[in-house]
Order: structure tokens, then sequence, then C-alpha cells
């Protein structure tokens, strides 16, 4: 076994390899840019070297500057975890060739795997099952389009060495290829450095089922069963589970089987995990690629196994054989992952950036555990993905851990940025999900269920938040605001969410408090230590927590999450500069395009521009009939969260 290893990630799963590294008495080297000098993972290690500056390209995708630090530092071997050079083959042969141990597949192995139309050759040759398709080096536009004429709409472009849900589209007509073309193979630069695409049957009811699989340098390779993946925003994964709903054994055998198959067909050594497409009406199922690396989702394999799979990586990669033979291995109970991130649901799950100004979880146990990267008062960058954690739980059924996810997260308090943890809930809670009624249109058919207009504040909400900015303001400023600590002098609060504005009146009396908000009254008693609140309105005890950070105030109540504007009477307000039909930014990124001319009319929802953030486009488009009248900023500039973008001019 190994002495030191370095850790070639950052965040939650370099947070995730110092865990099990620690306990097997494994020292740990970080490496870290410099949006990172303070984060957890750099805590953590035994050691800690500076790689560069935030962006990825200039730090962690630096192989050269991490195989100097490896080597400097006398670590034995490099974990890549996932995403970076975790799937560069490159990297993975340049380790071996200065003598440092690559915790992964062979350099062939990932070379084989990193093409999805060169591995899908090889699956054919293996007689693992493919979906109908073009997977040829031919990429004139008119031939791949001609092909999926051929094959028959709807069809999947995909990036060629993609992952992540990046560089892919799905085209519903023949008129609609060329520019979904154009779009993919943007996308496909942008995040991989080529542009090739592969095009196939797209399946309008598929799931997405994934085989673990361990392969050793002596010969031994068996699967850990599967994990269901079907529950995907933009083809990224948002709740993975194990075992997979409703999928019967003899299906689950052949699968594992089948996956085998292809990891022995490539000399395969390590984890892997071989990603098939399942059709729900035939029960018929499809190599898609595979994964030559530790997936996101391992935690719900290690949940139903108890086996530790960073711990079998270690292992494997000194040379030993695996822990386990197949048929030692077994399921048991369900486990369900889901993955936390700094987006916005109500915009679009546009990124959220900014400082974790409050963050309170649900406590770790047998049945919960949290893989993060960040503590309370870390920010998350626009440099990285967003994730502020996976939260699994595990129980005896998969009804159980349903209980236990909807509890875990209703226990999740997150201030200073947005999250989707309610539209996590919604979708734990959604009668499709909840039946193991699963498909990768889950949220696509359910949008209006499970991402509802944020709604109006409650009578009870707005009596809490009252008494909570009662108390917050009496305890250091006993006079503040006409308060009197004895009397009957009556306090009046406002706040403001969106566009509306509510109001409540506070009047303390000797022994306690009554509260008029919206036409209803309570009397009510409470309690504030620092953000907990404990409170009796009407008689009910209730438990809340209340942030305060300038004037935003984020209540959470009974697993529900309430964020209103606290409005100062004595504040200055005036007219923005601005009209709306300056059109700003939604978050940090770069120019692609300008598709739209200035001076020419346009209809509402015409795309006028392309911008790129977290190597995802998105298109700012006409908020209604008008004129695009002038463009800030030019194709490939950087702009800023609310740089405005768009001189347009509405009718």
């Amino acid at each position: 076994m190994f002495n030191k290893i370095l850790i070639a990630n950052r965040g939650e799963i370099a947070c995730r390899v110092i865990q099990t590294a620690k306990a097997l008495g494994i020292a740990t080297v970080a490496v870290y840019s410099d949006a990172d000098a303070n984060a957890r993972f750099v805590k953590l290690a035994d050691e800690a070297y500076r790689l560069g500056p935030a962006p990825a390209a200039e730090s962690y995708l630096r192989a050269d500057r991490i195989l100097a630090i490896a080597q400097q530092s006398g670590a034995q071997a490099v974990h890549p975890g996932y995403g970076f050079l975790s799937e560069n083959e490159d990297f993975a042969a340049a380790c071996e060739a200065v003598g440092i141990a690559f915790i992964g597949p062979p350099a062939s192995a990932i070379a084989a795997m990193g093409s999805k139309s060169a591995a899908k050759a090889l699956m054919e040759k293996a007689g693992v099952p493919l979906v109908p398709g073009y997977h040829g080096d031919d990429q004139d536009p008119a031939l791949l389009q001609s092909q999926a004429d051929a094959i028959g709409y709807p069809v999947l472009i995909k990036a060629s060495a993609g992952g992540g849900g990046k560089g892919m589209r799905i085209v519903e007509k023949s008129d609609d290829f060329a520019a979904a073309l154009a779009s993919c193979q943007r996308e496909a630069r942008a995040s991989f450095g080529d542009d090739k695409v592969l095009v196939e049957k797209y399946l309008t009811r598929p799931r997405h089922v994934e085989i673990q699989v361990f392969a050793d340098k002596l010969g031994g390779c068996v699967y850990l069963f599967e994990r269901d993946c079907s529950v995907q925003r933009r083809h990224q994964k948002v709740l993975e589970e194990a075992p997979a709903p409703h999928l019967p054994q003899a299906t689950r055998e052949a699968m594992g089987e089948a996956a085998v198959a292809a990891a022995r067909a490539v000399g395969y050594v390590g984890a892997g995990t071989v990603e098939f497409i399942m059709d729900v009406d035939t029960g018929k199922f499809y190599f898609m690629e595979m994964n030559t690396r530790l997936q996101v989702e391992h935690p719900v394999t290690e949940m139903i196994t108890g086996q530790d799979l960073v711990a079998w990586q270690l292992a494997v990669a000194a040379g030993g054989a695996l822990p386990m033979k197949q048929d030692q291995l077994a399921i048991r109970g369900h486990a369900i992952e889901a993955r936390i991130y700094a987006e916005d649901p109500d915009k679009g799950f546009l990124p959220s950036t900014g400082a974790l100004l409050h963050l309170a979880t649900p406590v770790e146990s047998a049945h919960v555990r949290i893989d993060t990267g960040v503590e309370q008062g870390d920010a998350i960058s626009p440099f990285y993905d967003p994730m502020i954690a996976k939260l699994i739980v595990w129980g005896e059924t998969r009804e159980a851990a349903l209980r236990q996810m909807d509890a875990a997260l209703a226990q999740y308090q997150i201030v200073g940025l947005s999250s989707n943890v309610s539209f996590l809930r919604r979708i734990v809670n959604h009668h499709s999900f909840a039946g193991g009624n699963v498909d990768t249109g889950l949220i696509a058919r359910h949008h209006d269920e499970l991402l509802p207009p944020p709604a109006a504040p409650t009578a009870r909400q707005l009596a809490l938040l009252a008494l909570a900015e009662a108390l917050a303001q009496q305890a250091p400023y006993p006079a503040a605001a006409g308060w009197r600590l004895n009397g009957e002098q009556t306090r009046r609060f406002a706040f403001r969410q969106d566009e509306e504005e509510y109001r409540a009146a506070l009047r303390h009396q000797t022994n306690g408090f009554a509260i008029s908000v919206e036409g209803q009254s309570f009397s009510a008693s409470a309690q504030l230590n620092g953000c907990q609140l404990h409170a009796v309105l009407d008689g009910a005890a209730i438990k809340a927590a209340v942030a305060r950070h300038g004037a935003q105030r984020v209540l959470f109540e009974n697993g529900e999450r309430l964020a209103v504007e606290w409005v100062d009477p004595y504040a200055y307000t005036e007219l923005g500069v601005h009209g709306e039909t300056h059109l700003k930014a939604p978050m940090p990124g770069r120019v692609v395009a300008l598709l739209a001319k200035i001076g020419k009319w346009v209809a509402k929802g015409t795309p006028l521009l392309i911008l790129e953030a977290m190597k995802m486009e998105h298109t700012i488009t006409a908020p209604g009939d008008g004129v695009v009248q002038d463009f800030y900023f030019s194709a490939g500039e950087q702009v800023n969260d609310g740089d405005e973008l768009v001189d347009f001019a509405a009718e």
C-alpha cells in the first residue's frame, strides 16, 4: 500500500479521498488554485501546494505542475478524482512514465473509452448492445444531417469526447439539425477541445441505468450492481439511487455481465462505470458510454454494498487483488443521493455565486451522509462546478430511504446564494418519483408541478419574521426605532417579496406579544438565540431559524424556506437609473455570439446573444417585440453578473 498520495482535484471529492486515506494511515498532498487557498480540502490534507490562478486551465489542468509537485512531495501515487484530468490518457501515461502510480485505469483504457464513437465500435465487437446511430469519423455537416434523416427523428447529437451533459442536443426535426449541430460543436470545443460528434436515435422514454465495475491487475473483474440516474435536467443528473426501482433481477444480471464484458474488452483496471440507456417501453438496454473514473454518485453504491470504493481504488492501484469476488457482493437496503447545487431554479437554474453566509445541515448518521467541500463562510466561485454538497441517505426499503431524504432536505438551510434544495424536495415527494416511475423526461414532463411560482408569504410566516425582527433589534438597541421594553408600544414592520409588500404590526404586552398580519391576529411569545427562534403562536410551539444579512431575511420553518427583504422605514429609495430594456447578464460568463442585428426589429423570444458560463451555453432572448439598439459587449469578451448586455427598445 502507498504511504503518501497526491489528490489532483478539489472540493468534495478531494475531501472524500482524504477521508479514506486518513483511515488507512496514508498521508495526503493537496494542490489548490488561488480561489481555493482556504478551502476545506486544503485544511484537511497533510500537505498543500499552490498550483496557480483560479481558472482551471491555469491550475487543475496543469498536468506538468501537478506531476512536479507529486515528485517534490514524495507522493507515490496520484488520485485524479473526477473531472479535470481524471479521464486524460496523457496525464495517466505521464504519471506512469515518472514512476508515480495513477489511481485509475491504464492510459490505453482511457483512450479506448474516451471517444464515444470508437468505444461503441469496440462494444459492438464485444457483443454489447448499441443504440442505432452514426459514429463515424466523417464530420461533414451535410453527411451528419443525412445520417440523422436516415435514422429518423428525434435524434441526439453528442460530443464524442463529451460528458457531464455538455455538448448534447436533442433535435426534433430535420429543419433544426444544422443550428443544433453548430451549437453542440461550439460547446464541445469549449469544454473538451474537440468538436467531433456522433448522432443517435433518441429514445423518447429512456431510463439512465449505470453499472459500477471494478477490475484489478490480476484478471479479476466484478460489478457492484446498478445505479438509476434517470432524474436529470439538461442531461445532468439531479437524483441518483441504488438499486434501480422495479428492475428485474434477470435484467440486473444481464447488464452487470455486459458491463464486465465492456471492461474486459479494453483491459480495464480500477473503478469504472458503464452507462446504459434503457427503453422504458420494451425493457431493452443499450451501451451509452463508459466513464473511466470514480463517479460523483458512487456513495449510493457504497451505502448498499457496505464497501469503501476509494479504499478499493487504492488497493487495486497498489497491485492488490479485488477485496471481494462477485458471489460475495450483495445488495442491502436502498440509497438515494441528491446533488445540492448553488443554482436558482426560479431563474432557469442559473448558477449562483457568493458566500455561504448561513449553512445548517442534518446530522450525519448510519442513515444520513453528507459529502461536501465547503463550510459556512466559504464562497462558491464562478470558476468551478457550483456543487455545495451531496446528500446521501439509506433505508431498509426505498420507501424508508425516501422518508429519510425528505427529512434530511427539510433540515438543510442555505443563505447567501440560491440553491435547489426546495426543488429536490418537490421531486422526492412527487408521485412519479415516489412510485419509482422514472425516466429522463420526468422533470420536463412535470415542470409546472416541480417548479411552481414562489408562494406568497403566509400570515404565520410573516408573524414569525416580525417576532424575529423585533427581538433582533431589541437586543443590541433597547430603544431603537421607538421600542419600549414595557408598555404597549406598537412596532410596524414591512417585508417585500418581488414587487409585493407585506405589513405586520406587533404590540408588546405584559405576557408576550399581540401580532396583526394581513387581517389575522396572533398572541405570541418568543425567544431569539442567534438565528434560532423559539416561538409560541396561539398556543402552538414553533422552532424556526431566521437568517439576517443586510436587508435580506430568510425564514426556515417546518421544512420550508422563505426569503424576503426587510423594508427599512428610514431607507431612502430612488428609481433605477435604467429601464427594463437594458438586458443584464444573469451570471458571470463569456459572450459567445451576437445573434441579432443592431437596428433590426425582432419578435418576443428571438435569440439575441449567447452567453457561456460553467461551460454551458445560455441564450439571452428578446423580452418582447422591439428593436436591438446596441450590444455593450463583443463576442469573446468576459462579463460580470449584472453587466448590461443589450440596449433593447420594446414596443
